[in-house]
């Protein structure tokens, strides 16, 4: 049987049109996401500011058990600080909706993201159908299937109830990039593995480097938003007056405390599973090649992300890189794994080059 006749062309042109038809509403998402910032931020500023301001003394009554008067103490209302040197700042409404028509449109842009991934993960499985294993052979499939899984992510926080309405826009943003440049630059068509793929290691190694990818994604969101916030907090700390434009986005995202617990949590939850993967490719190495380490630039890279996240996670248990320090070393980790995912395939030659484009 030829590779060929091994492939089904109908079910691979349903699974480009679901892809699209994904990205259609994906779209739609994107604007309505955009329309639930634009009208739930309106009432919703000066979060910030007020947390940050002590308010005047004010006075209030004591009144001493068994003396038979009442004493009247001057007792001034301040924001108390969670530790030395910290903000205790409330979170912004786009984490859970804001007015009732901002709330309104975010809660049409949620349907609209969850039907898209539906779609969109009718497409994934119409194309592993096509040839009959699993959608990940080549860049065009590792891409679809990768954004499939952000989406999924960010659907199952929301369902456990986790305040992550924020990572919506950014999300449903990368999301469209992400399909645009698979089904233009990376489009391959449906076609079977080589032999050097053809194995059950390709389910295992792939499949988590997928979600590791998805995960760390979704930290790194975070991590950029928590610089942005934590700059626009200490701003308005230090008396400052921020533009009006910053003023109504930011303070619809979380605190940076809150941004930055989140990061810092999905990231060291999935490191684990990224060390697993890397050990899980050498395995596979060992029985595709006959050695488990080679070098090869796909290896090097995969282990300097590693790296890279390890002295993240390393620094955020340091007293003096805590914060800002430690989020750039985040946001060099997920670079190293985008020039993992793009940069090596694309412009470097090494045994991983048969996965194509």
């Amino acid at each position: 049987m030829t590779l060929a006749a091994a492939t089904n062309e109908n079910l691979a042109e349903i699974s480009n049109v679901l892809i699209y038809s994904a990205m259609a509403v994906y779209t739609l998402a994107f604007l309505a996401h955009i329309t639930e910032w634009i009208f739930g931020s309106r009432s919703k500023v000066g979060r910030t500011a007020a947390a940050l301001t002590k308010t005047p003394a004010v006075k209030v009554q004591v009144r001493q058990q068994g003396g038979g008067g009442t004493t009247v103490l001057d007792k001034p209302q301040v924001i108390t600080r969670t530790a030395p040197g910290e903000r205790d700042v409330p979170d912004g409404p786009g984490a859970a909706g804001g007015t009732v028509k901002g709330d309104l449109y975010g809660r049409i842009a949620i349907s609209l993201t969850m039907l898209a991934f539906l779609i969109h993960a009718g497409g994934v499985v119409a194309r592993a159908m096509s040839v009959r294993r699993v959608p990940w052979g080549n860049m065009y499939e590792f891409s679809i299937t990768f954004s499939m899984v952000v989406v999924g992510a960010y659907l199952v926080f929301l369902l456990a109830k986790k305040s992550v309405r924020w990572l919506g826009l950014p999300l449903v943003g990368t999301v469209l990039i992400d399909l645009g440049i698979a089904t233009t630059a990376l489009y391959t068509e449906s076609d079977q593995l080589v032999p050097a793929l053809d194995s059950y290691w390709l389910i295992i190694h792939v499949s988590t480097a997928i979600f590791c990818g998805a995960v760390f994604y979704l930290g790194a969101v975070g991590t950029l938003l928590y610089l942005f916030k934590d700059s626009y907090e200490k701003k308005v700390a230090a008396g400052e007056k921020p533009g009006a434009f910053a003023t109504s986005v930011l303070e619809r995202l979380p605190a940076a405390a809150t941004l930055d617990k989140f990061a810092y949590r999905v990231n060291a939850a999935v490191f684990p599973l990224w060390t697993f993967t890397i050990i899980a490719g050498a395995i596979w190495a060992g029985d595709a090649w006959g050695r488990y380490w080679g070098w090869d630039p796909k290896e090097v890279w995969s282990f300097i992300t590693w790296v890279a996240y390890a002295c993240y996670l390393h620094a955020r248990a340091t007293a003096g890189w805590k914060g800002r320090k430690a989020a750039v070393l985040a946001l060099i980790a997920f670079a190293c794994w985008l020039f993992n995912y793009y940069g090596v395939n694309i412009f470097v030659s090494g045994l991983h080059s048969y996965a194509g484009v």
